[in-house]
This record gives structure tokens, C-alpha cells and sequence, in this order.
């Protein structure tokens, strides 16, 4: 995931929400693609952690990128203010959570979820480094108006950038299902206690609800008397594989 950094009118330095232990061909391939996009200033980092070493360069590399850009009166104002920019749920709130973690030792100023909307506007200067002083402007997450392909629009909602309800919940629990096999991501099958990998999103929803305890009892008539069977809450399965895999519980999938 990619949060830039706008430092100016052509200042931008990407920084990669990148899980720590992450295969070292997917980040090479991310900066191939960025690259071809023009952006050559990328850090990845681990918000996540409670200290990441990548997360020291970020102030470093905007001091840099500022002093070296032509701007008017730098030395009248010390300050730095920069906006922080990306796609809905992507760690723009994690990114300056961790820097003033690292350079404040102070808690949280922005509010973080697992879903799209938590930050809903402009909030005001956050700052995240005394020397140099350094304010960060979080802002609600941007995407584009239109999705390409129906296989783009189901990545974004599997990464949480789009509200599971606006899509369904069963529809990303298929199409996740779809991406573990295809990656042969096989964890699933271990977590859930499945005999073998299943392509059958019904018969995996099933063993999770069981595995959960999210069933309902429920009495049906037959022919020799009222029997009581054991109804699955699909939903509340879908819920949980989806939220397994944002966790990272199923492995790491590079989608693209």
C-alpha cells in the first residue's frame, strides 16, 4: 500500500505500508511500477511495529526533498507541513501514529480502524518532530471515481479500501477464497481444520461458523417429528475469513 507524501507542487516520496519479513521480489516489483510512474522517492515501512527503523528515514528524506526544490522564503519559516495523502484504509493515520511514536514518545492523534471513512476530514496540523518541527495534515482516504475491471474493484475491497457492504460480504469471502488457492495460500486450511484445500466457499464458511460456535438452533418438521439442526451463520463467517486475511493470519498475497 502506498501513502505519498505531498511535499509541494512536484514533491512526492511514497511511503509503502510493507509488513516486516515481506518476500524481497515484491517490493522490488512495486518500485519497478512506481517508477514508470514517476516516483522515485519510496520508503517502505511498518507502522505496525512499535519501533521500525524505516520509519527514521521518512523525516531525513522530506528535509532533504524540500531544501533541494526551489521554494521562497525557507529561512524565514523553519517549519515543516506536509499533507498526507492516499487511497481509503491504506495507513495514512498508522504512518503519523508511528512517527510521533518514534519522535514524540507520544500515543495516537489520529483514530486508526480495519475499514474505509475513519478519518472524514481535514484534521488539523498534527506534529510529529520537534527537530526539525515537522506537522503532518491527515485527510480522508481518495479513490478514484471509476474501477476499471470488476477484478480490480474486488482487490481494493479484499484490502478494505471500499465498505464490505457496498460490495458483500460473500462475494469478498469467494473471491478471497479464490486468491488463497490460485496463490496456493493453503493456511486456511490448517486454521480452519479442513481436511483439504476447498474451492467451496459454502463448505468453508460452514467449518468456520462451526469452529466459531456461530450457529443457530433452529426446529424442523419431518415426517417422523420435530428435529433440531444446526444452521451456520454464513455471514458471521464470511466476516471473520475476511478479517483473518487483513490480519495477515491466512499469509502474505500480493495481488497484483
Amino acid at each position: 500500500m502506498e501513502v505519498p507524501l505531498n511535499l509541494g507542487s512536484s514533491l512526492t516520496l511514497a511511503i509503502g505500508i510493507w509488513p516486516s519479513g515481506s518476500r524481497d521480489t515484491w517490493p522490488k516489483r512495486i518500485l519497478s511500477q512506481l517508477k514508470q510512474q514517476g516516483v522515485t522517492n519510496v520508503i517502505f515501512t511498518d507502522c505496525l511495529r512499535q519501533i521500525d527503523e524505516n520509519v527514521k528515514k521518512v523525516v531525513p528524506q522530506v528535509t532533504k526533498l524540500i531544501q533541494s526544490s526551489e521554494r521562497f522564503h525557507r529561512m524565514e519559516n523553519l517549519e515543516y507541513c506536509l499533507m498526507v495523502i492516499g487511497i481509503p484504509n491504506v495507513g495514512k493515520s498508522s504512518l503519523i501514529n508511528a512517527m510521533r511514536r518514534l519522535h514524540l514518545k507520544k500515543g495516537k492523534a489520529s483514530k486508526v480502524g480495519g475499514e474505509p471513512g475513519i478519518t472524514k476530514t481535514v484534521l488539523c496540523r498534527i506534529q510529529v518532530c520537534e527537530k526539525p518541527p515537522v506537522f503532518l495534515l491527515d485527510t480522508p482516504g481518495v479513490s478514484s471515481p471509476r474501477v476499471e475491471s470488476w477484478d480490480v474493484g474486488l482487490k481494493l475491497a479484499l484490502c478494505g479500501t471500499i465498505l464490505d457492504h457496498l460490495v458483500g460480504e460473500d462475494i469478498i469471502a469467494d473471491y478471497l477464497l479464490y486468491i488463497l488457492n490460485k496463490h496456493q495460500k493453503f493456511s486456511y486450511v490448517e486454521k480452519y481444520e479442513l481436511v483439504e484445500p476447498c474451492d467451496d466457499l459454502q463448505t468453508v464458511l460452514k467449518r468456520i461458523a462451526v469452529q466459531l460456535g456461530k450457529t443457530q438452533k433452529v426446529k424442523a418438521i419431518t415426517g417422523v417429528g420435530d428435529i433440531s439442526i444446526l444452521i451456520p451463520n454464513y455471514s458471521a463467517a464470511a466476516y471473520h475469513f475476511i478479517r483473518a486475511f487483513r490480519r495477515g493470519e491466512l499469509g502474505q498475497v500480493m495481488l497484483d
